[in-house]
């Protein structure tokens, strides 16, 4: 899977699951600002995420992720390790 298709996918399912207008979805944008996640938004996610991607995410995993690239970046690592295997 490409990163293209990767990015499209996530933005996709953020338009869909959490209601964010597309145009408001950018790679320097800050994720939770921009989507208004609380506490519960962030299991929502991993939800979505696990069951798009399938792979686990552990909660720590988020602390490092401030912007929409930052996600990206973490979902096509985790990817890229997961087709390694």
């Amino acid at each position: 899977m490409t990163t293209e298709v990767i990015v499209e996918k996530i933005n996709h399912f953020l338009v869909e699951e959490f209601e964010v207008e597309r145009e408001m979805i950018s790679p320097e944008a800050s994720l939770k600002e921009t989507l208004a996640l609380d506490s519960l938004d962030y299991i929502d996610m991993v939800v979505v995420l696990e069951n798009n991607f399938g792979f686990k995410v552990k909660p720590e995993d988020f602390t490092t992720i401030n912007t929409f690239q930052d996600f990206y970046d973490y979902v096509v690592r985790r990817i890229n390790a997961k087709e390694l295997v």
